[in-house]
């Protein structure tokens, strides 16, 4: 071997590689508890955004709460009506973003009415995409519960 080359030996190759899998192996973790963090602050938020969308769908049209999350979609033409208010956007309307599924059920029939309504946001994949579960209902309180699909007797979040 020539002792002018130029260049990098194996060993100072696999030296530079050891230390990136050193690196990523610290970063990978975090990024992951950063991407369920954003995911269970955009449930928390779209759970407000629903509740906030069912008190305005009930006074604008005056016939209570909607049956399905789909009456709050974007409407396909010009103007809002009873089954495509424009009040969320359709991905939310679909039933999930990110990486947590939205279930919606009405109340019961009361008058033509229906006068409650319960949302539960649970994650698609428990630790991947999220750690909590939350619930909401027409009282506009958001609950979460660590353990298990949350439920009206859960801790109400703070703030």
């Amino acid at each position: 071997m020539r002792k002018d080359s130029r260049g990098f030996s194996l060993i100072e190759l696999l030296i530079v590689v050891a230390i990136i899998l050193i690196i990523a192996a610290i970063a990978i973790p975090n990024l992951l508890r950063s991407r369920i963090a954003a995911n269970q602050a955009s449930a928390v938020g779209s759970l407000r955004t629903l509740n906030t969308a069912e008190i305005t769908y009930a006074s604008t049209y005056n016939s209570g709460y909607s049956t399905t999350l789909k009456n709050l979609e974007p409407p396909s033409g010009p103007q809002p009506s009873a089954t495509a208010a424009g009040l969320i956007d359709s991905v939310l309307a679909g039933g999930v973003k990110s990486g947590y599924g939205f279930t919606y059920t009405p109340g019961s029939l009361v008058g033509g009415r229906y006068d409650t309504y319960s949302i539960y946001a649970n994650p698609v994949t428990v630790g991947t995409t999220g750690t909590n579960f939350y619930f909401t209902d027409h009282s506009g309180v958001i609950r979460q519960d660590s353990a298990a699909t949350a439920s009206a007797a859960s801790t109400p979040l703070a703030g």
